[in-house]
């Protein structure tokens, strides 16, 4: 590529990283919230080195005359899309794939459940509570949960389910709890947060307890901003 493509790519790469770091929370779609000085760092590199590559050509061609390669611009049209569209968020059909994530909580680490009720969970805390708390303080407890809806499989029915992600997209790790109770299923990808128990089948506090529930209530709710950790709804 001759010069004036590489400048076009780094400047609209760099505005790519600006639009979706600085100017908006659409990063978050791929990386850790605390990725994003990095990301805004990076795009305000690439735009200065573009915009310097693309000064000292032209400084260059004013004095002898050499028009731009007019090829070269079509090599812009994959980065320009990048910059005016950006890919979905990892969902249902990343998670369908993914073994969900296995617990190592031993039963001495558990605190006592607070008296809220519902109480509000994380998928993982519910998870372990099923599997690894011996005490069986979780059996008769209304719990409250958040996550995407992901189909489970041939055989129907639905996960309620979360992403983790270490540093970006490409390692994401999925949390599951099989949900009960709920007919029609809602669509994949949707965002719900549903009340119910713990849906008895296997003993309770080891690894034979299916991580499952049986739903009393379900509503719609937005992907909270922290859609890709484990943890309590944020905004």
């Amino acid at each position: 590529m001759r010069r004036p493509g590489q400048a076009a790519l780094l400047v609209l790469s760099g505005l790519a990283l600006l639009r979706v770091s600085l100017f908006s929370d659409l990063y978050l779609r791929y990386v850790k919230a605390g990725m994003r000085p990095l990301l805004i760092a990076s795009g305000a590199v690439l735009l200065a080195l573009g915009l310097a590559e693309a000064w000292s050509w032209y400084r260059r061609t004013r004095h002898d005359g050499h028009p731009p390669p007019r090829t070269a611009w079509l090599l812009f049209l994959p980065v320009l899309s990048l910059a005016l569209w950006a890919p979905p968020s990892l969902g249902a059909y990343t998670a369908a794939r993914e073994a969900p994530k296995s617990t190592s909580t031993r039963s001495e680490d558990f605190d006592p459940l607070p008296a809220a009720s519902p109480l509000r969970l994380t998928l993982g805390d519910f998870t372990d509570r099923v599997r690894a708390d011996r005490t069986g303080a979780i059996r008769t407890r209304t719990v409250q949960l958040t996550g995407f809806a992901t189909p489970a499989g041939p055989g129907g029915g639905w996960y309620l389910t979360r992403l983790i992600i270490n540093c970006c997209a490409a390692d994401a790790q999925s949390v599951k709890v099989r949900v009960y109770g709920t007919t029609p299923s809602p669509k994949p990808d949707t965002w719900v947060t549903v009340t119910g128990t713990w849906h008895p089948h296997g003993t309770l506090g080891t690894v034979s307890a299916e991580v499952a529930l049986d739903v009393n209530t379900l509503r719609k709710v937005h992907r909270p901003t922290n859609g890709y950790t484990d943890a309590l709804p944020l905004g």
